[in-house]
């Protein structure tokens, strides 16, 4: 019987795989930190002989080639795929012979990417020694409830992958017995999911057949609401096919370079980001003039990946070094392996002039405020988001739009939201740092807003 371990990345909506039979094991579609994976073999005392790429991924940057060096795995990529490096070329119809408790079968799932593969595990039966299938590998394809999107390759090829995913869904459905566990990686946050999978966090080809509008609905109608609901993306997903098909080296995770006072501030001057990595609560109490704010107790790198001009010189602020070690491990998932510098401790620790603050606020005190005085509301939630509900009077500029639109900021104070508040402090980071005054509302817009009596406007 095979054993799947899943290893979640939850700020970036992602799972690897790594799968063993007690003594071998393959991984699937693993993140660039492969210090994770090499850590679960060894705590299963098995071996890693196999590495595979459901598709030449573009909201990271992949670990399968370097998994497979340090371990002398085979590492299983599309024969199809334009690579720089060498492989195990697989294709459709391949049966790969892990153990004799172990068995992969691969099937072409295009949709998500052309090239795009899922793997189907067949694993030894305890009391018959049969192999029988036990799960698939859906990499982008078939998610819990939804599907990959269609429309990271560019707008002219979507048509095409749209109703290449719809097809490959019933691939899946069909060819696969309905107790197969589904194992996708995309679909727990990922910008790489369309349509929503809600909370769920296992599936069953046969709770799919039930659920999933990809098998529930007619190819039309499937293809007409997907294409609707697609949305903006994180900018730096243009950068990761590119170094996905170079076969990235492993990641280095040595400390930055100090930074001190006098560092900081000449970077900040120069226009360099330095960031600020506490919580949005500590940072609107006190922080450093000119800094931004991407807490890493949230989405820390898909958001600061999708605002950062690709290039800028990063500068990290963090708590402790801990706290800069782990947002150096998320920042290398997505390619920024170079950091100008680190520094640690309080503000006090990294500035001698009179430290930065901006109010948090609730929805209440925003409606009871607007009881008193006009104040503007800047919504920073993606434009699908401000178009199903938002204040009335309220100006919408996407979070990832705010740099390249800041002329169009409202003037005078600024009471900045979101959904949750994680990309309200962001955004009020953003603006505090070129001089507007703001207040962050740290609440829940769904919860909160029509509550404390705002007037808002909806979706018909």
């Amino acid at each position: 019987m095979a054993t799947i371990i899943p290893i979640d990345t939850p700020t970036l909506g992602d799972r690897s795989y790594l799968a063993h039979d007690g003594q071998v094991a393959i991984v699937i579609d693993p993140q660039r930190d492969i210090d994770r994976v090499l850590d679960l073999a060894n705590d299963a005392g098995v071996s890693i002989t196999h590495v595979f790429e459901t598709h030449i991924h573009n909201d990271y940057v992949t670990g399968g080639y370097a998994l497979a060096q340090a371990t002398g795995a085979a590492y299983h990529v599309n024969a199809a795929d334009e690579v720089s490096f060498d492989r195990v070329p697989v294709s459709d119809g391949d049966v790969l012979e892990v153990s004799p408790a172990l068995r992969v079968r691969v099937i072409a799932t295009p949709g998500h990417t052309y090239t795009h593969l899922s793997y189907a595990l067949d694993a030894a039966n305890d009391e018959t020694g049969t192999l029988e299938p036990v799960g698939v590998f859906t990499g982008g394809s078939l998610l819990f409830g939804a599907t990959g999107r269609p429309d990271l390759l560019g707008h002219e090829h979507t048509h095409d992958l749209v109703h290449h995913q719809y097809a490959s869904a019933h691939r899946l459905a069909d060819e696969l017995p309905e107790h197969t566990h589904v194992l996708p990686t995309h679909g727990f946050g990922s910008f790489c999911s369309a349509g929503s999978t809600g909370d769920a966090t296992a599936s069953t080809i046969g709770r799919e057949k039930k659920a999933n509008p990809a098998l529930t609905q007619d190819e039309e109608h499937w293809v007409a609401d997907t294409l609707a609901g697609l949305d903006a993306y994180p900018a730096y997903y243009a950068h990761m096919g590119a170094a996905n098909s170079a076969g990235p080296q492993a990641a280095d995770l040595s400390a930055p370079e100090r930074a001190d006072k006098s560092v900081l501030a000449r970077r900040i001057t120069d226009g360099e980001w330095v960031v600020d990595l506490r919580n949005r609560t500590a940072y609107a109490a006190g922080h450093v003039t000119g800094t931004l704010n991407f807490g890493v107790d949230g989405q820390f790198a898909t958001y600061l990946g999708w605002l950062i001009p690709w290039g800028t010189p990063l500068t990290l602020l963090g708590e402790s070094p801990e706290q800069v070690a782990e947002a150096q491990r998320e920042l290398v998932r997505i390619g920024i392996d170079h950091l100008e510098g680190a520094a640690t401790g309080t503000p006090a620790d990294w500035t001698d002039s009179p430290l930065g603050s901006f109010e948090r606020a609730t929805f209440a005190d925003l409606a009871q405020v607007r009881h008193h005085r006009r104040v503007a509301v800047l919504d920073v939630r993606r434009a699908s988001e401000f178009t199903e509900s938002h204040i009335d009077d309220a100006v919408n500029i996407p979070l990832h739009e705010l740099l390249e639109r800041l002329a169009e900021a409202p003037a005078g104070e600024v009471w900045v939201h979101c959904a949750g508040g994680y990309r309200a402090s962001i955004a009020a980071s953003v603006l505090a740092a070129h001089g507007h005054p703001v207040v962050a509302v740290d609440d829940s817009y769904g919860e909160n807003a029509a509550a404390a009596g705002l007037p808002l406007t909806a979706a018909a």
